[in-house]
């Protein structure tokens, strides 16, 4: 039985490390994808953890393939294509601290995993099912995603969902906002950033886009993460804000929402959705916001997740 399993991208981030002698940006290869960033961060909080997706059959995808077994995660799932290449992405960073991607996947190997790889064992033997929208942009992978939430569902699991809106990859906003609202419609545990409530619901205010939501579905459980102004948890009638822990040492933003969603699972994982109060909830909040503040002080993601010990000692510091 695995703890969480998780289906999507498995990719190479190329983020910005630096000028050489010559003038040029040097961009260093960082093993990423929400998926198995979530995934990582759960393996450092001693959970078990498995990866449905797929790679090429090339450098990026062994190199990527040995990374997610050498943090724990199992690979049983992970797939390697011979005609399609390794997914890549080139991470820029604006004045403002923000993130501008630049995606290599007019076809990538990761929107290339059909319904029929699914290894059926991994979805319908885990505590918790977690996806994205990444998956869902292009086929066949759209419709083994599909496949595999309906399997996860009818296994009992806990379906948790975060949307990773990436504008780039979509052919229009109403195909993705589609997907997002699937997404929505179909998980117990939602992981949402504020840009993606306000863009998804159209409104200012994230009690009124948790409303908005309410209209239409029902997740057990909604996280709002707001950057470096801290996240709210939403269960129930019951709202806590929690606020972030700010570091002086921030290098890298990417993957400090998969830290947060992680720490999330974990929790879930050790109290369950039917007795979060407002203790809980912030409890739970504050560790996910120490998580995601140490791992915005590393480049990378996937190899740069904190123990449980150094998030700890964070929370306890503050």
């Amino acid at each position: 039985m695995y703890d969480v399993t998780a289906l999507g991208e498995l990719l190479i981030d190329f983020i910005q490390n630096g000028i050489s002698d010559q003038g040029n940006p040097v961009f260093e290869a960082n093993p990423g994808g929400a998926p198995c960033n979530v995934l990582s961060m759960l393996e450092k909080l001693g959970y078990k953890t498995a990866f449905i997706g797929k790679v090429g059959d090339d450098f990026f995808g062994k190199m990527l393939g040995g990374v997610i077994q050498e943090t724990g995660i199992s690979a049983e799932g992970l797939l390697y294509d011979k005609e399609v290449k390794t997914t890549l992405a080139l991470v820029h960073h604006k004045e403002d601290g923000d993130r501008d991607f630049s995606f290599y996947r007019k076809p990538g190997a990761d929107i290339m995993l059909r319904k029929e790889e699914l290894p059926k064992d991994l979805i319908e033997n885990c505590r918790i099912f977690h996806f994205g929208t990444l998956s869902l942009t292009d086929e066949p992978a759209a419709e083994a995603t599909k496949t595999a939430l309906s399997c996860a569902k009818e296994a009992k699991a806990l379906i948790s969902f975060d949307p990773n809106y990436r504008a780039p990859l979509w052919g229009s906003e109403e195909a993705a906002k589609e997907a997002v609202w699937y997404g929505i419609k179909n998980c117990d545990i939602l992981k949402i950033a504020d840009n993606e409530i306000q863009w998804l619901t159209g409104k200012s205010s994230y009690d009124e886009g948790i409303e908005e939501i309410r209209k239409y579905a029902s997740p057990r459980l909604m996280n709002v993460t707001l950057g470096k102004e801290g996240s709210i948890g939403y269960c129930n009638e019951k709202k806590v804000y929690c606020k972030p822990f700010i570091s002086d040492h921030t290098v890298d933003t990417t993957g400090a929402g998969d830290t947060f969603c992680a720490c999330v699972l974990g929790y879930v994982l050790e109290h369950g959705l039917d007795h979060l109060d407002e203790s809980r909830l912030e409890e739970m909040l504050s560790f996910a916001n120490a998580a995601a503040s140490i791992v915005t002080t590393r480049k990378g993601a996937i190899r740069a997740m904190p123990s449980r010990e150094e998030v700890q000692a964070l929370v306890q510091e503050q």
